[in-house]
């Protein structure tokens, strides 16, 4: 797993400058199973991030570049009439591959937006009655500007909780744009990436990431912490049960890139912004305090009890049979 990993993460950190949280991150979305939502101000290199990413991995891609006329068809597919067979054939639509690129998701229409929902929850498709699985590895990776509000509507509720992480690239470091510079000025990089991992062994290290084991008291913490959204004060809309459930996906997958078989509470705290914050609705009386859904998820983690180091340890030996401290890699 190490060695595949790290030549994905070498691969599109050589696009991306300076930004190997960033990276680390998205890495974590793809083992985990889950789907990415880039927000951030223009021209920082969210498309790039995604690109680079697809093409690191030798599987089929797909962008969309959502705009105010795209139709829920362009997306799924249609069935068309064939006058020689005299029956209907589908043809599929762009969200038939293994990575797909959403762009400026907030550009197209509720209705467009809506025939994501399926397929990122159930991965598959529903047209005229019939349902079309779709391939494994599957993944969204979605961009969006925050600060352009002309022509735009905003991802409704359902639509952000079936997004597992969401991830702002931010401006990078004075060395590593001037780093870009070098590297950006005369050519493309995108141009030179090649492929660096099949995707059957993206499918390998998926079902390893699964078998990551996670003890209770870590478990019962990640409920802890969600729980919390929704009973805060500064929160209107907490995170659902399926935050609770990304939240320990993307935990094993930190784990695993960490060369463990199991979790540990820093696992869940490192993600607990990026899984929660988007999820959640602040009150209105917050948003007039300037209290951002980040330093609620902030505060509760540091409000939120987490398993001692020795209760951890002794919990997780005893669960699977160990006599004295588990193993410490893979």
């Amino acid at each position: 797993m190490t060695t595949t990993v790290e030549r994905v993460r070498r691969s599109v950190e050589g696009v991306i400058e300076g930004k190997p949280d960033v990276v680390r991150l998205s890495l974590t979305v793809l083992l985990a199973e889950g789907h990415l939502l880039i927000e951030d101000v223009p021209g920082v290199g969210k498309t790039m991030l995604a690109k680079a990413l697809a093409r690191s991995i030798d599987c089929s891609v797909r962008r969309i570049q959502f705009t105010p006329d795209l139709l829920p068809s362009d997306i799924t597919g249609v069935s068309i009439w064939d006058q020689q067979r005299r029956d209907f054939e589908f043809k599929p639509g762009a969200i038939f591959a293994q990575i797909v690129i959403g762009d400026e998701i907030n550009r197209a229409s509720p209705k467009t937006q809506s025939a994501l929902l399926e397929s990122m929850e159930e991965r598959q498709v529903t047209i005229d009655g019939q349902t079309h699985g779709l391939p494994s590895p599957f993944m969204v990776v979605a961009t969006q500007n925050p600060v352009e509000m002309e022509g735009t509507y905003p991802l409704p509720e359902a639509q952000r909780d079936r997004f597992m992480a969401r991830v702002s690239i931010g401006y990078p470091s004075p060395d590593a744009e001037l780093q870009m510079l070098d590297v950006h000025g005369g050519v493309n990089p995108l141009d030179d990436l090649q492929p660096v991992a099949h995707a059957h062994e993206i499918v390998k290290l998926v079902e390893a990431v699964r078998g990551v084991y996670v003890a209770e008291a870590i478990r019962r913490y990640a409920v802890d912490l969600v729980a919390a959204t929704r009973t805060h004060p500064d929160l209107r809309l907490g995170a659902s049960p399926r935050a609770t459930l990304h939240l320990l996906r993307a935990a094993k997958a930190s784990a695993a890139l960490d060369g463990r078989d199991y979790a540990l509470p820093d696992d869940v705290q490192g993600l607990a912004v990026a899984v929660l914050a988007h999820r959640l609705l602040p009150t209105a009386q917050a948003q007039l305090n300037r209290r951002t859904a980040e330093q609620v998820v902030q505060e509760i983690l540091q409000q939120t009890p987490v398993p001692a180091a020795s209760q951890r340890q002794a919990g997780l030996a005893m669960d699977r049979g160990y006599a004295h401290e588990p193993p410490r890699g893979l």
